[in-house]
């Protein structure tokens, strides 16, 4: 079964984009980013962000945008059953337009890839075109915050995106960090 992404949350301002591969069925169904409830990725945002409770989606998007987060999906869509990231038949995967959205926000200066699937497919699809045209973006893999990714504790997991959301150290790049740890 063919299953599509969503489009990009981004404000304008944002300065970290945050990419998966492709939202899972509870996503899908929901029709929001990270749905399933044993997924990680709210409750590291919403606590990084200086939260104590997980607030309701829309409420989440505004997190990320006052907080210069983008979100989006390296795949625009792929043929997959389930929501395990390796039953992604990777033949049928069409990428989002990725370019784009780096060109219309300029404010861009890291990628973090949530999980190695997100990470392979951005160097399968944009490979060293990334690169080429934004050598001023820094891209870095993330661990996954599936419930899939059972290895890792919530605690390491949480230091580890930590470290990747920490504020971007670009001269020339004004405005105040964007995660209170």
């Amino acid at each position: 079964m063919r299953v599509y992404s969503f489009p990009p949350i981004a404000a304008e301002d944002a300065r970290i984009l945050i990419l998966g591969s492709m939202p899972g069925v509870a996503s899908l169904q929901a029709a929001q980013y990270y749905a399933h409830p044993r997924n990680q990725f709210w409750r590291i945002i919403t606590e990084l962000c200086g939260r104590t409770a997980v607030p309701d989606y829309p409420q989440r998007l505004q997190l990320l945008r006052a907080n210069r987060l983008a979100l989006w999906d390296v795949l625009h869509s792929c043929v997959r059953p389930g929501s395990l990231d390796a039953a992604i038949e990777h033949h049928t995967a069409e990428a989002n337009d990725l370019i784009g959205v780096l060109r219309s926000h300029p404010c861009i200066v890291r990628i973090c890839c949530n999980g190695g699937t997100a990470f392979a497919a951005l160097r399968r699809h944009f490979g060293s075109a990334l690169a080429e045209r934004f050598p001023r973006i820094e891209i870095q893999q993330l661990p996954s915050t599936s419930p899939a990714n059972a290895g890792w504790s919530y605690p390491r997991k949480l230091l580890a995106w930590q470290q990747g959301l920490s504020p971007p150290r670009s001269p020339g790049l004004l405005g105040q960090p964007p995660i209170r740890a």
